[in-house]
């Protein structure tokens, strides 16, 4: 065979390879364009379950393997394998928080993705207004059927920081106590300007004291006694720091608080009703202002021996900056605040006004 045979020979042959290299590789490109089609068809598709709406919850820790699996085995993904790809090429799949996931029939892999990305949980949310007590906050507790376990004991008074929070489903009760317990001892700490050194009990931090504390208080015990005592007697935020005034001024001066809400936590111990009808299920009488306990102010001067509520931030703060004035005395005004006075005179002179806005309210 000549050597122009043989060189047509190996050309021919190159070209064959050559030629196959090619359908090779064009055939690789047209599968995985498919497959690439294919796969982000599957992780964008909508589900076809319209009646789905399901909650699904990440632990903490749980990688996207993980999830996947457990979507899959859930039935809420067909493919875990494209849900763990897909995650990955959008740079998510490290990024998939913890939580409660209300998860939808016409969700897609990707809608999945997104959501847990985003942290777009579902929001369990309760609040404890200001001014309850611990009974009734543990009451409000008890109520919540998203919430698990039992509460070993009801908490001190004034230990619990009215808010509102969020919590999971199932969380334990107890675990929320210790919560709200917590954020009242960090918010004090911060209006008292403490250090980071926190007491382990309520009694210890109660008997500690406050920069800059307004006379005559002198521990965080009387100023949270006091602000539970501004919660219960005023609901209207511009008065707060008045109310507070006239009571600082009235222990400057040893006198008696006289305080309604005092007495009635005297005989109830913090055990309000709840029936409509105030926390004595009845109007206060004038022989309850005789009943024998330090948390009758009207009998001993002074502060209570305790807080008779759980006072909320701005009954704090009113407490720990209260308005500088002379007055001594206020009563209702009918509008759901309260008229001010500086003399007995004139403290007599508001209570008649306010009896026959009573009386008139009453026909």
């Amino acid at each position: 065979m000549s050597e122009i045979q043989e060189d047509k020979i190996a050309k021919r042959g190159l070209c064959t390879v050559l030629g196959f290299f090619v359908y090779a590789l064009t055939t690789l490109i047209i599968i995985g364009a498919v497959g690439f089609w294919w796969g982000a068809h599957q992780f964008t598709k909508p589900g076809e379950r319209p009646e789905l709406n399901e909650i699904f919850v990440v632990e903490r820790g749980q990688g996207t393997n993980t999830i996947a699996n457990r979507l899959h085995e859930r039935g809420l993904i067909e493919h875990p394998y494209i849900f763990i790809i897909g995650a990955t090429v959008l740079g998510e799949h490290t990024s998939l928080q913890a939580g409660e996931y209300r998860i939808e029939g016409h969700w897609s892999a990707h809608d999945i993705v997104r959501a847990m990305a985003k942290g777009k949980t579902i929001i369990r949310r309760f609040t404890i207004p200001e001014g309850l007590t611990s009974f009734e906050t543990v009451r409000i507790l008890k109520g919540i059927e998203d919430l698990s376990g039992e509460i070993a004991a009801t908490p001190p008074e004034g230990s619990l920081l009215p808010n509102t929070y969020d919590y999971k489903l199932d969380e334990q009760r107890q675990d929320i106590l210790g919560r709200m317990s917590q954020a009242m001892v960090d918010e004090v700490y911060e209006f008292c300007s403490l250090p980071d050194l926190q007491p382990p009990s309520i009694a210890a931090w109660y008997d500690q004291t406050c920069e800059g504390l307004p006379a005559p208080l002198e521990t965080i015990g009387d100023v949270i006694t006091l602000a539970s005592i501004v919660e219960k007697e005023t609901a209207v935020p511009s008065e707060r720091r008045r109310v507070a005034g006239v009571f600082m001024n009235r222990l400057k001066k040893g006198m008696a608080l006289q305080t309604d809400p005092t007495v009635i936590y005297a005989i109830t111990k913090g055990e309000h009703k709840n029936d409509g009808k105030g926390p004595l299920g009845r109007r206060l009488l004038s022989k309850d202002l005789q009943i024998d306990s330090p948390y009758n102010t009207y009998k001993y001067p002074g502060l209570p021996p305790g807080p008779i509520a759980n006072p909320g931030k701005a009954s704090i703060e009113a407490v720990l900056n209260p308005e500088k004035h002379n007055y001594i005395y206020f009563v209702a005004d009918g509008a759901g605040g309260h008229v001010f006075a500086k003399t007995l005179k004139e403290h007599n002179a508001n209570v008649a006004k306010w009896r026959k806005i009573r009386r008139e309210q009453k026909q």
